[in-house]
């Protein structure tokens, strides 16, 4: 069922509420998805799954989403006992929920498939991994005929070294296994084109949280090979947050301007990296956690779906190259605030309400100048921001091209 929504999404559509009245505009999160929390869709969007709590005030259990029939519908995927802290879970396009669990001393990480069967919940381990940091990697953005779509990585830290993890492959066998390795201690997890071959991660130079600068570095889990991707000055904390594999575009945080600010360049372009002010609103946080995929050639055309966390609550923001603004949306009521996925249709929202069941909301886009600014934002009047501190240009990550080395501060030197 496809539900047209009036005031609050002008243009937009809620795709297939279950009941109740169309979502509204308000601070966002609303009741912030009913105390659900890491969401996850599967790599084509058909199914997703997040940790919602128990009934009864009892511990989190499974929550598998159904987003591919004619409107969405949960089913619960509880367990023996209820899921412990620091537990995730990854939705796949057949249906399966992917989860890991770490064990109560935090050494070794369990992994497991749940489906439903009938009343009960089917679970199929799949071994586990060591590691003192562990984490479920996002799908990658693989299209097209044959596309593996049910691809799961992981990414552990065990001891001095960082591995990448193929933990679910379509098949059950010869899973888990690793297909690279990084010295020292790493964390994110980007994914640089539709293949699975090229992951960008952040290489830190300390060895626990918070100790030193991190650098991008890109994994191409084809050969092993490790080379530096992101280096705008020497001491610099230089992280990548998304990427576009279509467009090329990069959105990264860094504190080479002085503070800590989001920034963006084009993956193979010479062109410094930016910092516009209007994404360093004063007493606002801002969270990229979708980019507009398919704008190929054009990244300053691409959008990028932002998490705004300030004095007035939590909200939306979209926010392109080419518009030099942060233009405000209506985030449905309800929703999982900082989960999204943007598809060719348009920015899909999860949203869950306690009366009104699950849905995935699609807000209207106007082209600029429509929307409203975020307050403390320049608009489009104001003219281009100019780079606020010395930026490196992004080298190229391909498999046939060296990444760009640093040489001097700010200033990065590709060789061919």
């Amino acid at each position: 069922m496809t539900a047209c929504v009036t005031t609050a999404f002008p243009r937009g559509e809620t795709l297939g509420r279950r009941d109740g009245p169309a979502p509204a505009a308000g601070s966002g999160a609303g009741a912030r998805g009913a105390g659900r929390a890491g969401f996850s869709f599967a790599a084509d969007g058909s199914y997703a799954a997040c940790l919602a709590p128990g009934p009864d005030g009892t511990g989190p259990h499974v929550e598998r989403w159904t987003l591919d029939g004619p409107e969405p519908y949960t089913v619960p995927l509880p367990g023996a006992r209820p899921e412990g802290p620091g537990s995730e879970v990854a939705a796949l396009p057949d249906g399966r929920v992917l989860i890991r669990r770490p064990s109560p001393d935090g050494s070794r990480h369990h992994l497991a498939l749940l489906h439903p069967t009938g009343p009960r919940t089917g679970e199929l381990p799949l071994g586990s991994l060591a590691g003192t940091e562990v984490r479920l990697l996002p799908p990658p953005p693989v299209q097209g005929p044959g596309a593996a779509a049910d691809l799961v990585f992981a990414l552990a830290r065990h001891g001095d070294r960082t591995t990448v993890w193929l933990v679910h492959d379509g098949r059950t066998a010869g899973v888990p296994r690793p297909v690279a390795s990084v010295d020292g201690r790493c964390t994110g997890g980007v994914w640089l084109d539709r293949t699975a071959r090229l992951l960008a991660v952040d290489r830190h130079a300390g060895d626990g949280p918070g100790t030193g600068g991190a650098k991008t570095v890109v994994v191409d889990l084809a050969t092993g090979a490790v080379t530096p991707l992101l280096q705008l000055t020497p001491d610099s904390d230089d992280r990548l947050l998304l990427a576009d594999p279509d467009s090329g575009l990069l959105v990264l945080r860094s504190d080479a301007p002085g503070t800590a600010r989001l920034g963006w360049g084009v993956l193979g372009s010479r062109l410094p990296v930016r910092f516009p002010d209007c994404l360093a609103p004063p007493d606002v946080r801002l969270t990229p956690f979708a980019v507009q995929p398919g704008e190929a050639l054009a990244p300053e055309a691409a959008g990028v779906a932002l998490r705004v966390d300030g004095p007035q609550g939590t909200g939306l923001a979209v926010w392109r190259p080419a518009e030099r603004r942060l233009r405000q949306l209506p985030a449905p009521r309800g929703w999982l605030a900082g989960a999204g996925r943007w598809t060719p249709h348009g920015l899909c929202l999860p949203f869950f309400e306690a009366e009104g069941g699950c849905g995935v909301a699609v807000p209207a886009d106007p082209p600029a100048p429509g929307g409203t600014a975020v307050p403390g934002t320049p608009s489009a009047a104001t003219g281009p921001a100019a780079p606020a501190a010395p930026a490196a240009p992004v080298g190229p990550a391909t498999p046939a091209a060296p990444a760009p080395t640093v040489g001097g501060a700010g200033r990065a030197q590709v060789r061919r």
